[in-house]
């Protein structure tokens, strides 16, 4: 069984191509896949299967977090997954379509590896606050497809402990959230830490950038705007349009191999 091993900003993912949708993909099999003591190690899977037919891209994008549960969409993920798609021969390097469980995403490859992601519209849907060591940080809630309390503060982000959970309210996120902790750091620049949902901290998170310039806007009273932003895994830039929002950062591949048949059967 083939796997690829692939980062965009040091957010790393095992790609696993399944073009015949055979794969079953349990829960235990993603979370020993990303362990990274007794698997490859990754923050989530990202199962490459062809689309249904009534989406307009080719493919479906089925990705799951480092503990086996479903989240709609990763922008980061995203990239890493446009990428193995021209590498691997299925789609010619430029522009094309993905079909994710937020809906279609279109993608643009270009020839220095990096990714052009169309994010879908960043929805800035109220204020809540967020529990970082023992304090209460404000933020907005901004839904990327999936959710996010993106928090601006003075506070340098590099003091937060993140090995604990942040807490959040559960009736404004039933469902969990992401939490992101962003500085200001020059003109239309920010510096971001953040605490995934399933995974916990993460070098770093697509949605979550487009999460955290969609925040830093609002309090500004603006909807619309750009901005670099710097996570523990390099940079990327995020503009916020009035219908949709853009990532672009970089998408490398470092590896590819088999996975042995009997430690995967012994998962099932």
């Amino acid at each position: 069984m083939e796997f690829v091993k692939g980062h965009g900003t040091e957010n790393d993912f095992v790609v696993l191509p399944d073009l015949d949708d055979q794969l079953d993909l349990t829960v235990a099999r993603v979370q020993a896949l990303c362990d990274r003591q007794r698997g490859l190690g990754a923050d989530g899977v990202l199962r490459v299967v062809r689309s249904d037919g009534e989406s307009g891209g080719k493919w479906f994008m089925d990705y799951r977090n480092a503990d086996g549960s479903i989240a709609e969409m990763c922008g980061n993920g995203l990239r890493v997954f446009a990428r193995y798609l021209v590498d691997a021969g299925h789609q010619p390097q430029g522009e094309f379509v993905v079909a994710t469980r937020a809906g279609d995403r279109t993608v643009v490859t270009h020839p220095d590896g990096s990714v052009t992601n169309d994010m879908g519209p960043a929805r800035v849907t109220g204020t809540s606050i967020a529990a970082v060591d023992g304090a209460g940080i404000g933020g907005f809630a901004v839904d990327v497809g999936n959710p996010h309390l993106a928090c601006v503060t003075d506070v340098p982000v590099e003091s937060f402990d993140l090995t604990v959970p942040p807490g959040y309210d559960p009736v404004v996120f039933p469902h969990g959230v992401n939490v992101e902790l962003i500085n200001t750091i020059g003109d239309n620049a920010l510096r971001m830490r953040v605490h995934e949902r399933g995974v916990g901290e993460t070098r770093s998170c697509g949605t979550g950038t487009v999460a955290s310039v969609a925040s830093w806007l609002a309090g500004q009273g603006r909807t619309t705007g750009s901005a670099t932003v710097d996570v523990l895994g390099g940079q990327v830039y995020v503009t916020i349009e009035p219908m949709t929002s853009t990532l672009t950062g970089p998408a490398v591949l470092v590896a590819r191999g088999e996975l042995d048949k009997s430690w995967w059967d012994a998962l099932a």
